[in-house]
């Protein structure tokens, strides 16, 4: 008779949200937990959830929102983590990562922006490219602050491991410069080069001209015109101002940051993308000129 009560307890329905949110901690404090959000449980529930096994914590999504009581206790310890992804791809602006950020949780950007700035040090290059599995119910402060805080983390662990200390105004301007090799370098292998083109410029007091460098914030995705060349007042501007922006103008890879550091040794001063879409690299405007003249042709 004590059996069939039971199995008939564990069969009554219960209605709960689809999305979950379970503490860390004891059986008996979860329990407790929902028993505060409005769920039907009691301290016998807790006994059962510790034979079933153990909850998941954070936020879950259950497999209907009508189960029975014993489906339910069970999804507690089975259903997987309600994750919504999000990607920053190497040479992505920050501007159009927190519009995807926005556009994928619902937020407000004007809030989305604000939050960042209280939370980062600099306006791009902080946050790592990657692919990010967050919390679906989780709200604005918790993804930007968890963003930008394990990002600083693993920058702080980079930085020790290439360099043997961190200092954060010389680590990002490792980053800033970077940010130039990523969006210039056709692709992985050229990233050493590029590298030695800036550092062989900058000691020669040669302005870096480089495209890349302008492609920040909203301008990521816009071809440099000789008019934009003119008139961009910002530190980006490598045409009008001298050596390396002290703010990223995007996101990095692990390649070009270890490109920065350790550019390849040359004499390399300019480079051209040819007509199979890498780049030849030469030390004289000469040559340079030449290697414009085929691709004109």
């Amino acid at each position: 008779m004590l059996l069939l009560g039971i199995c008939f307890y564990l069969a009554i329905p219960m209605q709960s949200e689809k999305i979950v949110f379970i503490p860390k901690g004891s059986t008996k404090g979860i329990i407790a937990h929902l028993q505060h959000k409005g769920y039907k449980l009691s301290a016998i529930d807790a006994y059962f959830l510790r034979l079933i096994g153990k909850p998941q914590s954070g936020w879950i999504e259950l497999p209907s929102q009508t189960l029975s009581k014993a489906a339910f206790l069970y999804a507690l310890t089975t259903s997987k983590a309600a994750m919504k992804s999000v990607t920053l791809i190497p040479g992505e602006t920050n501007y159009f990562f927190l519009r995807e950020i926005a556009k994928t949780f619902h937020f407000d950007i004007e809030e989305i922006e604000q939050l960042y700035a209280k939370y980062a040090p600099y306006s791009d290059g902080v946050i790592f490219a990657d692919t990010y599995s967050l919390p679906y119910h989780a709200n604005p402060d918790y993804i930007i602050h968890t963003l930008v805080t394990q990002s600083l983390e693993k920058h702080k662990a980079l930085a020790n491991n290439l360099l043997g200390y961190y200092d954060e105004k010389k680590w990002f301007q490792i980053i800033a410069k970077a940010s130039i090799i990523q969006k210039e370098a056709a692709n992985i292998t050229e990233m050493p080069f590029v590298a030695s083109v800036i550092d062989n410029r900058i000691a020669k007091n040669m302005p870096l001209q480089m495209d890349g460098a302008l492609n920040y914030d909203k301008y990521a995705h816009i071809r440099i015109t000789p008019d934009r060349i003119r008139n961009d007042t910002s530190e980006f501007n490598t045409y009008k101002y001298s050596g390396i922006p002290n703010t990223p103008s995007g996101s990095v890879s692990i390649e070009a940051i270890k490109a920065a550091i350790h550019p390849a040794k040359t004499n390399y001063l300019y480079f051209m993308r040819n007509k199979s879409g890498t780049h030849d690299f030469v030390a004289s405007y000469q040559e340079h000129l030449k290697n414009i003249k085929k691709v004109k042709n």
